[in-house]
């Protein structure tokens, strides 16, 4: 199915933010989870912390230069396609780390620590793609 570029980008965007909230929302839960098992530790909040910074300095190092290389990947595209919204090495890795996710949370369920390891982590990654989507609006990339 052939699409513009714009329609590309939205996708793209849709899907980084998606992501980002997915793992937003995941990552507190584990967290609120871990604090209700053991309200007196401060692990919990330790790795929310941490999450947050580790994300902000992935979106900055990591996943900022992602979402650009991406940005002048479709729009270098003549002929864009609705599956090029993201190159195939990123769709493969989707495919893989969605599920991976998904079990590494049951494999925490009632486990303080790996509640808050893997709370963390989730946090990590959703501050990562949620602060990493503002690449999108300061190259203008809808605007095509």
């Amino acid at each position: 199915m052939k699409v513009s570029q714009r329609i590309l980008m939205i996708i793209a965007a849709v899907v980084w933010y998606a992501g980002g909230l997915a793992l937003l929302l995941k990552g507190g839960a584990l967290i609120n989870k871990a604090y209700g098992i053991d309200p007196q530790s401060n692990w919990a909040l330790i790795a929310s912390v941490v999450g947050v910074i580790a994300g902000l300095l992935k979106a900055g190092f990591l996943f900022g230069k992602s979402c650009k290389k991406n940005i002048t990947r479709i729009n270098s595209l003549s002929n864009p396609r609705i599956w090029q919204c993201f190159r195939p090495g990123m769709l493969i890795f989707l495919a893989v780390i969605i599920p991976t996710g998904a079990w590494m949370s049951r494999v925490a369920a009632e486990n303080y620590t790996l509640l808050c390891l893997v709370g963390g982590l989730d946090l990590s990654i959703s501050i990562a793609l949620l602060t990493s989507s503002l690449v999108f609006w300061k190259l203008k990339a809808f605007s095509n």
